[in-house]
């Protein structure tokens, strides 16, 4: 090869690897990353063992103090989860988490009316009585200038 051909040659590039990394391995995101893996594989293991109606409407939300935390979207399967407490931790500790209780929470789920991030709020879609139209309407008007 002559030497102008060997000029023109690319070099080798000197990195090893795969090029990008994922932003999941860095720093704190890494750490929440892993954090979100493990409270997943708990969230499967631990609806596994509840019967059928509580297993699709209940979700694990997390682990914080020895307490496994628990959403549910009404009052009564609050209560049908919170009578399985003994089975949840039992299923806990099998799967090699301690926790020594079960707290569940009541969160609605939200409905199309009122998602995240939407102006309205639960009040904003009701309707007044004519009464409270009435009294609105003539309310005292406030006159004068505001320094």
């Amino acid at each position: 090869m002559s030497a102008s051909m060997q000029r023109d040659a690319p070099k080798p590039s000197r990195r090893t690897g795969s090029g990008l990394k994922a932003i999941t391995e860095y720093g704190p995101i890494a750490s929440l990353a892993r954090k979100a893996r493990k409270l997943d594989a708990l969230d499967r293991a631990l609806r596994q063992t509840l019967p059928s109606p509580l297993r699709e409407q209940v979700r694990f939300a997390n682990l914080q103090d020895g307490r496994l935390i628990f959403l549910a979207p009404s009052s009564a399967l609050a209560a049908r989860l919170r009578l399985l407490q003994a089975q949840i931790l039992s299923t806990a500790r099998a799967v090699g988490t301690y926790a020594n209780s079960v707290t569940v929470k009541v969160a609605p789920p939200s409905t199309g009316r009122h998602r995240a991030g939407s102006v309205k709020t639960a009040f904003a879609s009701r309707r007044l009585s004519p009464e409270s139209r009435r009294g609105l309407n003539h309310r005292p008007r406030i006159t004068g200038t505001v320094p």
